[in-house]
């Protein structure tokens, strides 16, 4: 496993306060400090495209973020991989920039992803935009009015995490895990908690018909919790059932 101890801009704990597996590696980089956002992430997450395309086999990235995403599937490509993505989180992330209120980059990457918005990152990184047929959305209960419209008039699909087994896309994939999609009720201290999420059980059983199913060529699962609220025995718990849905 590859850790990325970021939330974007912001520095984390190096261990995004949970129990990792013993052979993981830290990624050492960091953003650049100026005004625009995506020139400032630019450096970091070229540190994880980088680190992802020298490792070897399956990569898992554990990150504070879903724009670390962006990078991974860069680095697929780059190893010669032709991924679809499996987008699974409690929100679109289909923002851009024109349609965005809160302007947080993290509501951005799943739209950067299918070539959509500001893509100085996506460039940055060589990354290849995908064809929206090729992106499926698992869950996405909290969705602003222009997300869900954007969502709505695009080609990416979108299903239930109990739907997933029969909507996967051909051929390989990059698998992407917000782990908001479960409930709050579960997961204390998350940034954008959304109700009426999952189980545990069902987050693993969702994973594990992907792994079933479908050639994984990497996993990118993103911790949004803050550090100060969250709860180690409940990340623990969360990052668990994906990690066991991989086998």
């Amino acid at each position: 496993m590859l850790v990325l101890p970021w939330h974007i801009r912001d520095r984390l704990a190096d261990d995004l306060n949970a129990t990792l597996p013993r052979d993981l590696s830290t990624i050492d980089a960091a953003p650049q400090i100026g005004g625009d956002v995506w020139a400032d992430v630019i450096p970091l997450y070229i540190a994880v495209r980088d680190a992802v395309s020298r490792g070897p086999g399956r990569p898992i990235v554990f990150s504070g973020d879903c724009v670390t995403a962006l990078a991974v599937l860069a680095a697929v490509q780059q190893r010669g991989g032709d991924p679809s993505l499996v987008w699974i989180d409690a929100h679109g992330d289909f923002h851009t920039e024109q349609t965005t209120a809160s302007h947080y980059a993290g509501g951005l990457p799943l739209a950067k992803a299918v070539g959509r918005g500001d893509l100085t990152l996506p460039e940055a990184l060589g990354l290849l935009p995908l064809d929206e047929t090729r992106a499926v959305l698992v869950d996405g209960r909290d969705l602003d009015p222009p997300e869900a419209d954007a969502l709505n008039a695009s080609r990416v699909r979108r299903v239930a995490l109990g739907e997933l087994q029969d909507a996967l896309p051909d051929g390989p994939v990059h698998l992407h895990v917000d782990l908001d999609v479960i409930d709050p009720s579960l997961l204390p201290g998350l940034r954008f908690p959304a109700p009426g999420g999952a189980f545990h059980a069902a987050l693993r059983e969702a994973v594990r018909a992907v792994v079933a199913n479908r050639p994984v060529a990497a996993v990118s699962i993103a911790g949004t919790w803050t550090m100060e609220q969250s709860l180690r025995d409940r990340n623990d718990a969360a990052l668990g059932c994906v990690l066991a849905g991989l086998g």
